[in-house]
């Protein structure tokens, strides 16, 4: 496999398994604190999107460097490479905050 592919796939898996562990966390979090779980795990899941996002790539500033740098060089394949990266991680946070709505039987 090759290694940006395998990169993209971590990158979601990544992003994927942050919503998802930070929601089921922070539901057993609203059970011990007496709050409805229910609403928690789906604010988490909500607002944990980005953070997943960033941590899955590898941070914030870095990526857009990379993207930067290689636009204004003319090289646009690393450019390209970052971006479908970044829209890897992407979908990984949002499918894993999917799951968690269905899971919730959320009806946003």
């Amino acid at each position: 496999m090759s290694t940006f592919l395998s990169r993209a796939i971590l990158d979601f898996f990544i992003a994927f398994g942050i919503v998802i562990g930070g929601a089921m966390v922070g539901g057993v979090g609203a059970v011990i604190s007496l709050q409805p779980p229910t609403q928690t795990m789906l604010d988490v899941a909500d607002r944990i999107k980005i953070w997943a996002l960033a941590a899955a790539i590898g941070g914030t500033i870095d990526p857009m460097r990379v993207i930067e740098s290689n636009v204004l060089g003319g090289n646009l394949s690393p450019a390209i490479k970052q971006i479908l990266f970044l829209l890897s991680a992407f979908l990984g946070a949002h499918m894993g905050s999917e799951l968690v709505k269905w899971v919730c039987g959320g009806k946003e």
